[in-house]
This record gives structure tokens, sequence and C-alpha cells, in this order.
């Protein structure tokens, strides 16, 4: 499945990256079903597989170019650029939207996720008792997450790198959003917004030649928090995905209707009209380091159509079906036009 691509290839890749870098961030929203969508998710999974035993010995063997084209490197390396620049660049400006508009940007996630559940599932043709049956299964697993109640936080590093494992399952996992699973685990606050922004704090200083945060132990330990659920996410990548490749080798069908029925479950966990419930201690609101309130849950409401904002709302979630439309049809045209 490896193959050259030309300088423009490359780019739309690396956009795609940071897409599903920034949905991987957004809870509620996964980076799976972007990859799903977008039309490079077997490739992904296929590339994960490759990071195998037949690749260390090439790497050990110092067959370095041997070792880059066996595990389609280019592509691992233009798809998880984009999704880690998007951490500090794009979803900073969706943790700005999220803050002054968003019942907007939750709208939009909301539309492009019916335009995803109508993309994955409008070829599928084969609605037999075993498939239906699957999509059931599916559905009653997306709506039984999106109201289980959060752990508490919880920093030490071998729930860390366990987090690393499991909240990683929102690349491979189509409908699954691991940052929301990471709620439910307690550390979505500790490993996607404290310990990201003392990263980047820590790089800058670096970069200036200032290393004054050896010093603090507090800064040090949140770097091994970095370190610990890298790692966990690199070793659930691999092990998710051979097992995902296996799975979908076999049961392609099977996997494919429980993934329509998940992401059609799912869409409780980014229902636009909900409101925040906080973490609270002794009556006083929780912060994080950034000195925001932290999120314990949602609570989720109807909404009011004689309300302007209702209707804006509404437009913004046909605007992001719309969008997963237009994909549909570019990425069809874009094969016809190979294929002539």
């Amino acid at each position: 499945m490896a193959k050259e691509r030309n300088l423009l290839d490359k780019f739309f890749l690396f956009l795609k990256g940071l897409a599903m870098g920034a949905a991987n961030k957004v809870p509620g929203v996964s980076g799976g079903t972007v990859s799903f969508v977008l039309g490079f998710y077997e490739e992904m999974i296929y590339s994960f597989r490759k990071i195998n035993y037949k690749a260390l010995l090439l790497l050990i063997n110092g067959r370095f170019k041997s070792f880059y084209k066996y595990t389609n490197a280019t592509f691992l390396l233009l798809v998880f650029g984009g999704s880690m620049f998007s951490y500090f660049t794009i979803s900073l400006g969706l943790d700005y939207l999220l803050k002054h508009y968003e019942l907007y940007v939750w709208s939009a996630f909301f539309g492009m996720i019916l335009g995803s559940i109508y993309y994955i599932s409008k070829d599928f043709e084969n609605w037999n008792t075993k498939n239906i049956i699957s999509v059931i299964v599916g559905v009653s697993l997306g709506i039984a997450i999106s109201f289980m109640s959060p752990a508490k936080e919880n920093d030490n590093l071998w729930f860390v790198f366990m987090c690393g494992i499991i909240g990683v399952s929102g690349m491979t996992l189509p409908g699954l959003s691991g940052s929301f699973i990471l709620i439910l685990m307690g550390n979505y606050v500790l490993l996607l917004v404290d310990s990201v922004a003392v990263l980047f704090k820590t790089l800058t200083e670096v970069f200036i030649g200032d290393f004054s945060f050896m010093d603090s132990e507090e800064r040090i330990h949140y770097l091994e928090i970095v370190a610990t659920f890298t790692a966990g996410s690199v070793f659930g990548l691999v092990v998710i995905s051979h097992i995902l490749g296996f799975v979908l080798k076999r049961w392609y069908q099977i996997v494919t209707a429980v993934i329509i029925g998940f992401i059609a479950g799912s869409l409780g966990i980014v229902w636009p009209w909900k409101k925040e419930v906080y973490k609270v201690e002794n009556g006083v609101n929780l912060l994080d380091v950034n000195g925001n309130k932290i999120i314990e849950n949602f609570e989720r409401y109807f909404p009011d159509f004689s309300n302007k904002e209702t209707w804006i709302a509404i437009f913004f979630i046909a605007v992001g079906a719309a969008i997963i439309l237009l994909i549909d049809k570019y990425g069809a045209e874009r094969k016809e036009y190979i294929d002539e």
C-alpha cells in the first residue's frame, strides 16, 4: 500500500494530519472518524502494522533506507507531523473557538459526524441480520460510553501509560473519542491540557537556552508524564493496529457495521445543546494550571426553537455535514481522475 507521492499529495496528507490531530484533542470527536472520512484510515492501519519484528531487524542491521520504505515512513511522518503540529496551532484555535463560540463549534462537529455516518454507510449494501445486530451493538456501546461518569485524576505513571494505550484508540477506532475516554479516566486535563502547556513552555525555554526547568521537581514530573503517555500511545498504536488489521481482514463487514453503529451512538457526546458540570471540592471550582475550571461531565438539554442562536446552530450543523459531503465528492472525483 506504500506509494510514491508528489509534493501536492504530501501537503494534503499533512493537512489531513492537522485535521486528525485537532479532532483527537476535542472531547467527543474521533480522529479515527476523520481518517476514515478523509480516506487514509486503511493506509494508516497498514503502516502501523509494518512496525514489527522485521522492521526492528532492518533498523538494527543499519538498513535505514529499507526500514524507511518498509514502514511507509513518509506517510507516518506527514500524518503525525501534522497531528503534533496541530496541538500547538489549530487545536489552540479550537480552544479559543470552544471558549467563545461553543454552541456553534459543537454544532459543526455534530453535523460532521452526521455526514460521516452517511459517508461510511452509503456504500454498505449487505444489511443482513448479522450486520444489523453489529450496528445495534455499536450503537449500544456508543450510548453507554456517552453517559459514563468520569473517574478522578491519577498521575501514577503506570496509569498514565495505560491512558496512552486506551486514549490513542481514538486514532485507530472511528467513532471512539480518545480525549473523551481520557475524561472518563479522569486524566484529560492532566494529559492534554496541563502537560501540553508545560511541554510547550519547556521547549520554548530550551530553544532560547534556558534549562532552569531542570531544577523544578514539578516540571520534571510533568515531563515524565508526557514521556510515559507518549510511550503508551506508541505502544497502543502498534498493538491495536495489529489487532484491527487482523479483524478487518477477516470480518470487514461486521467491523464496518459496528463502526457505523458506534459513531451513531456517540452522537450524544457531541450533542451541541449541553452545559458543563465542573469539578467542585469543598464548594470551590477546581482549576487547571491555566486557571480554567475543570469539566467533570456534561448536562444535555433540548434546544429552544424560539431562540435565534438555535437556528444559527442548526445552520452550522448543515455546514458540518456539507463539509463531509464535499470531501466525499472530491474523493470520488479524484478517484475517477486517477483511474482514467
